[in-house]
């Protein structure tokens, strides 16, 4: 049986058929689907952990009950569990124990382009690199062969083209669940005091050179012999790529990044006249290559940033320039990111940009705010530091900061690793006011399921975080909720909140748009009145997609009347688009938006 799948789609299937019934994860772009569809297998359970150190250790935990289990999260998310990351590899694990990095050249959805074969590297963990869908099927499968023979942690790292490329894949029948889980007391090798670790780190060395000789034979490090003439090293989706480009050259395919197979390297570099590393991001194989002493031409003719392609490799082989752009009959004005029509963060930073404040933000859609026209948002730099960094800024800024800081952090984010920091606001006394955009969701990475929701990632109701409760524990005196579609009491609450001394904490709640569209049951969209719109453009500096701007020239047979001498054209709002959110209309001064009747 085949099936077109994606590679997350068939990471989920290939771990399902070899028997895998455990999966913890973080959602994050380009891995969430992965742990999406693995939970939707019988027989398996799956859950969405607060952060991507937590899914580790929940899955190394469940490895050393003997089950196999996978810890899945996006490149970024590694280094939020690089502390028991580098441990795990001194323990081992007692079942399989995968650790997925999806890691995302281009920078498609994230805040930095890191290369994660370098924590394989660092870690001294095996790491194994599949090139399109049936490889990612097969891949995991091997990386848990890989974990249970040598006892030890893998990595299979995808990026975001495997991940979300689609191609055939061959379905087989899944293996039986076997239920091997047991508690097993072995304090030498999972109790990592000095004394003990010292004697792991031993036989961490022992295990990486049974690694390196399995390397040698490992099937998926592969030579293609064709013209001698080039010869290419390469793994990943850069080997489709190079092989469009090239097809009549020689490969070395490798499918295990670390530790790399030296002799077979010198064994194809020998049967070469000229030699090229073509991977993507770091020089991570050609670095290794050269060390070897084999002459190899890389980065001095490849870009370090960004995906490759066909014509990129082409391009830098040859010393000609890339021809992939595709010409357009018409041309396409530039659309930028913009948040939805109805998005509940839009009220929040609309008034947030007009405080004289600077506005620590946080990974998340809200992040687009930062732009025009909301410029509601001052600084981004990774999960959670929002919190954090205002509180550095008010310490810094002393009496001079004083109703000046403002920290944002999503809902999700906040439990992913807000919860220490707003902690330590209090402790340490800074006057910050913090503000928690609770849209009910994990909105950017496609409305996955949070401690807060009330609902599990395989749909079992559960208790909902009270982030009001959490607060109050937290020793926050000051905690406020709004609406942030009503406008003026968004306003007063935070003029009220900068102006006081110490923390404080504001939820901003309501549904995301998405969610909102569900679960009321009539929506009523708004229209402009042509005849009463003064063409002010005041509801433009919103941003809404919905809401646009018609010239009176472009306006057919209606006919309008001239506000003023300075008057072009009117707003008009798209009714398929509006949400009903109403935030438009209360930033309007002459009343000219209203309910379509």
């Amino acid at each position: 049986m085949k099936a077109l799948m994606s590679g997350n789609e068939a990471i989920a299937r290939g771990a399902y058929e070899y028997g895998v019934t455990f999966a913890s994860a973080y959602p994050g772009t380009p891995s969430t689907e992965i742990t999406e569809e693995f939970s939707k297998y019988d027989g398996v359970y799956a859950e969405w952990s607060p952060n991507e150190k937590v899914a580790l250790e929940v899955s190394i935990g469940a490895a050393i009950a003997g089950t196999k289990s996978m810890a899945v999260m996006k490149h970024v998310g590694v280094n939020v569990a690089a502390d028991p990351l580098f441990t795990v590899s001194y323990t081992g694990t007692n079942g399989g124990l995968v650790i997925i990095t999806a890691d995302d050249p281009s920078l498609h959805s994230s805040q930095n382009e890191q290369d994660n074969r370098n924590y394989a590297r660092f870690a001294k963990i095996p790491m194994i690199e599949p090139a399109d869908s049936q490889e990612a099927k097969e891949y995991i499968k091997l990386a848990f062969q890989i974990s249970e023979t040598f006892d030890t942690p893998v990595f299979l790292r995808s990026t975001t083209r495997v991940s979300h490329s689609k191609s055939v894949v061959n379905l087989d029948e899944p293996s039986p669940r076997k239920d091997t889980t047991e508690i097993r007391h072995n304090r030498d090798k999972y109790v990592m005091v000095p004394a003990k670790a010292r004697l792991r780190r031993v036989e961490v060395e022992k295990r990486m050179e049974k690694l390196k000789e399995f390397a040698e034979t490992f099937p998926e490090n592969r030579i293609e012999l064709n013209n001698t003439d080039v010869g290419i090293i390469t793994a990943g989706m850069c080997y489709n790529y190079a092989k469009d480009a090239f097809p009549d050259y020689s490969y070395l395919k490798l499918g295990m990044v670390n530790p790399l197979p030296v002799k077979l390297i010198r064994e194809f570099a020998a049967k070469v006249k000229k030699l090229y590393v073509v991977e993507e991001l770091d020089p991570f194989i050609e670095d290794q290559v050269r060390a070897l002493g084999i002459d190899v031409v890389g980065k001095e003719i490849f870009p370090y940033t960004n995906e490759f392609d066909p014509g990129v490799i082409e391009a830098s082989m040859t010393g000609g320039s890339p021809d992939t752009a595709v010409e357009l009959p018409i041309p396409i004005p530039i659309r930028p990111p913009n948040l939805c029509p109805g998005c509940p963060h839009r009220g929040l930073f609309y008034v947030l940009g007009k405080m004289n404040a600077f506005v620590s933000g946080d990974i998340g859609c809200y992040t687009l705010s930062f732009m025009k026209p909301l410029e509601g948002i001052d600084s981004c730099v990774c999960m959670g530091a929002s919190i954090g960094m205002a509180h550095g800024m008010s310490k810094a800024l002393g009496k001079k900061g004083k109703g000046k800081v403002i920290a944002v952090i999503g809902d999700s984010t906040f439990i992913h690793s807000g919860i220490t920091p707003l902690l330590n606001t209090v402790y340490n006394r800074s006057d910050v006011v913090t503000v928690i955009c609770d849209n009910r969701t994990t909105a950017m990475t496609g409305m996955q399921e949070h401690p807060a929701t009330g609902s599990t990632l395989q749909g079992q109701a559960t208790k909902a975080l009270d982030f009001v409760s959490l607060g109050k524990a937290l020793g926050v005196e000051s905690v406020h909720v709004v609406n942030p579609l009503d406008l003026e009491a968004t306003r007063g609450v935070m003029k009220e909140e900068l102006a006081k001394e110490g923390p404080s904490l504001v939820i901003s709640q309501s549904p995301c748009a998405l969610l909102r569209s569900k679960t009321i049951d009539e929506i009523v969209p708004l229209t402009v009145d042509p005849h009463v719109c003064t063409g002010c453009k005041v509801c433009l500096r919103l941003g809404c997609p919905a809401i646009s701007w018609k010239r009176f020239e472009d306006l057919g047979d209606l006919k309008i009347e001239k506000k003023t001498k300075k008057q072009d054209g009117i707003a008009v709002i798209d009714a398929s688009l509006c949400n009903g959110c109403t935030v438009c209309a209360q930033v309007c001064k002459f009343d000219s938006i209203r309910e379509v009747q």
